[in-house]
Formats: structure tokens, sequence, C-alpha cells
């Protein structure tokens, strides 16, 4: 048993310690509130970058409901296990804030290697897309709803097009229209008139050019998101030590 005196003096280090990790299970939990609510808005907003990245029905927004859910539900139970002083718990709770650092450390490094094929299949499946386009399926859908969402036609610019059947028949799909009122079905088959009255901007070309252009950004916030949980791990084992080693009860 420890002596008063220095139970006296642990219990300030506890409490900061709760503190903190209580602080940091709120802030763990709300971005779990985020993923979740990105994964109910990618689901009902972007499922055609989803069906085109596919070109089937995709469970990307599945999984980030599933994992929003489960960081909300183990934000609630670090809070838990802090208040209640729990060494088992906190444990628990280091272990899984581990394996969610392990995991998005794999993710980020694997988008990271492998951000060249990524695109390169993007762009395929874009390509693709237009070839097999006939507006009225899920993927004529898709590309109809990227190309008046991001302001873009065509991957690399609105001439792909005129490679494709459904140009020889119909000319460039009415979704690259700035103004529907100025595109007749004339005009859309004359790649020279189509020039003036359709966006230009490629839809793969753009979105690769704000991708590669913010890959800094983005590669910095997802080790930084990663790195967070180490903070959460090592104040867990911290207080989960100090709880165990000076037999600590919380009132």
């Amino acid at each position: 048993m420890s002596p008063p005196s220095r139970r006296l003096q642990t219990k300030p280090v506890i409490t900061c310690l709760k503190t903190f990790l209580i602080s940091y299970s709120l802030i763990f939990w709300f971005t779990g509130v985020i993923l979740l609510a990105v994964g109910v808005w990618g689901k009902v907003s972007l499922e055609d970058y989803f069906t085109l990245a596919s070109e089937e029905s995709t469970n990307a927004p599945y999984v980030l409901i599933g994992t929003g859910a489960i960081i909300v539900i183990f934000g609630l139970f670090g809070c838990f296990a802090t208040c209640r002083g729990s060494p088992w718990m906190l444990k628990l709770y280091a272990m899984f804030l581990t394996l969610v650092f392990l995991a998005e450390l794999v993710a980020g490094i694997s988008g990271f290697i492998f951000r060249h094929e990524i695109k390169a299949k993007i762009g395929v499946a874009f390509e693709n897309a237009m070839q097999n386009y006939n507006s009225t399926d899920a993927i004529g859908t898709a590309v109809d709803g990227i190309q008046m969402t991001l302001h873009c036609c065509g991957a690399k610019n609105y001439t792909d097009w005129k490679d494709t059947a459904y140009f020889k028949v119909m000319g460039i799909p009415a979704s690259c229209c700035k103004d529907n009122t100025k595109c007749s079905p004339e005009t859309l088959k004359d790649l020279d008139l189509a020039g003036k009255e359709v966006y230009t901007t490629g839809c793969f070309a753009l979105v690769t050019t704000v991708m590669e252009d913010n890959l800094g950004i983005i590669a910095g916030i997802s080790f930084g998101i990663a790195f967070f949980q180490l903070i959460g791990i090592f104040l867990s084992c911290c207080l989960s030590r100090y709880i165990t080693n000076n037999q600590y009860e919380m009132v």
C-alpha cells in the first residue's frame, strides 16, 4: 500500500491525466461524428463518383459510416473508462487506438506509394465510362453528375467525346453544357461550335491537378490525424499505470 503522502502527491497527476484524456476522447469522438456525417453525405450526394470509380455500386460510403460509428462508440468508451478509472478499460482503449493508428498509417502509406496506379485506374474507369455512355444507366448518370458538378467535360478535354459511339449519334452529352438553352443538338454534334458552349476542361485532368497541387497538404493532414492517436495511447497507458501502481480509487 502506498504511503498517504505519496498518494496525495499522485492524485493531482492522475486528475491532470484524466482531464487531458477526457478532452482527447471528446475530440476523438468528434472525428467519428465527422466521418459518420461524411459517409452519409457521400452516400446521398456522391454516389455518382463512387459508382464511376468501381463501375458498380460501392461500399465506400458504408465503410465511412461504419468506421465513424465505431470511433464514436470507442470515443464514448474512452470517456467512460477515464471517469471510471478502470485500468483494464484504459488498456483496451489504448489497444483500440493502436489499431486505428496502424490502420491509418498503412492506408496513408499505401495511398501515397500507389497514387499513380490509383490515378491511372480512375482515368481508365472514366474513359471506359465514356465509351459505354448512353445517358440512361448508372454509369451514364455518374458521368453526367461529375461533369455538371465539376463543370468539366471529357477526360482530358471535351474533344475526347469525338471517339465515342455516343458522339456519332448524339454528339457531346448535354451535361457538358454551360447553358443548356444554348446547346442545340446540332451544336453538340459539331466540335468547333460545341467548344464555345461546353466546358473545355477535362474532368480527370481537373481532379488530378487539384490532387497533385495539394498532395503535400493531404499527406500532412492524413499523417497528422494518424499520429494524433499516439497522444491517446500515451495518456491511456500512463493513467492506467498510475492507477495500478498507486492503487488509486476514483470516487
